[in-house]
């Protein structure tokens, strides 16, 4: 909200004074997708995932499995032994979905971790697009979309020439 009313007023300002005022906008996601770099980011973390899921998914197989036998069996089993068997699978169960939590907290740091240093220098070629492209004020298209503005620029694919040819 304050990132719109920023562009109002700075719209404004520029209105009265007469002088043409160009918003510039980027996609950041198509962006960040689309560099070479991010595409990379991008990969190492889905192996990641993959690796993860993969063994996340056995560990469900085997509880599953788990669960299955406890059914046949529980029929000729004790009442303390049903209770016992019962409360093992609740705790392997919650035992799965604590490491599922971990690995998503994981996952997400491992991609700010690697998307840091992108994003730090994808600033620096928003600025340089920016200014070769004549634009007075460039915003993420995502985060305040513009609704209306009389000059405005989407200098999103020139960003991602730019970012590839600088940073290879």
């Amino acid at each position: 909200m304050k990132n719109f009313l920023m562009v109002v007023l700075l719209a404004s300002l520029f209105t009265t004074a007469q002088a043409k005022f160009v918003v510039g906008q980027v996609n950041m996601q198509k962006i960040v997708t689309s560099i070479t770099q991010g595409k990379n980011v991008r990969n190492v973390i889905k192996k990641q995932f993959d690796k993860m899921q993969a063994e996340i998914k056995g560990e469900e197989n085997k509880i599953k499995a788990l669960q299955e036998k406890f059914q046949k069996q529980s029929a000729v089993m004790s009442a303390k032994a049903k209770q016992t068997k019962g409360q093992e699978l609740q705790r392997k169960i919650m035992e799965l979905q604590q490491k599922t939590m971990a690995y998503q907290k994981k996952i997400q740091q491992l991609e700010q971790e690697k998307m840091a240093p992108i994003l730090k220098r994808l600033k620096e070629v928003i600025d340089t697009v920016s200014k070769s492209a004549g634009v007075d004020l460039t915003i993420e298209g995502g985060a305040a979309p513009i609704i209306y503005a009389k000059n405005t620029k989407d200098i999103s694919s020139k960003v991602i020439s730019a970012y590839n040819k600088k940073f290879k």
